[in-house]
C-alpha cells in the first residue's frame, strides 16, 4: 500500500544513510522500525517483586510503601550506584 509521510529532514537523511549502509531500501528500514515499535513488549524480569513493580510504560519502578519516603540523598546514592555499575559494565563487559 502506498502512503505519504511527512518526516523531519534530518531523520529522513539519517534513515536513507542507514539504508544505504545496510544495503537495503528506505521502505525496508521504515517497515522494520514500524514492526519493532508495534510488537508486544517483552516480558520484564522483575528481580525483586517485593521492591519493584512493572509500571504502566513497562519499566520497573519502586513500589510505594505507605508512610515510607525516599530522601533526595537516597535517590542520589541509588543513582550513583547504578551509574557505577553501568560504568563497570562498559569498562569490563564480561565481568558483570
Amino acid at each position: 500500500m502506498k502512503t505519504t509521510l511527512e518526516l523531519d529532514d534530518a531523520l529522513l537523511t539519517e534513515a536513507k544513510a542507514v539504508a544505504a549502509k545496510r544495503r537495503t531500501t528506505l521502505k525496508a528500514i521504515v517497515e522494520h522500525a514500524l514492526r519493532r515499535e508495534l510488537a508486544p513488549a517483552p516480558e520484564i524480569n522483575n528481580p525483586d517483586p517485593e521492591m519493584f513493580e512493572v509500571g504502566l510504560l513497562g519499566f520497573l519502578v519502586l513500589k510505594r510503601r505507605s508512610g515510607e519516603t525516599l530522601t533526595l540523598e537516597q535517590i542520589k546514592a541509588i543513582q550513583e550506584e547504578l551509574d557505577e555499575e553501568e560504568l563497570q559494565r562498559a569498562i569490563h563487559p564480561r565481568r558483570l
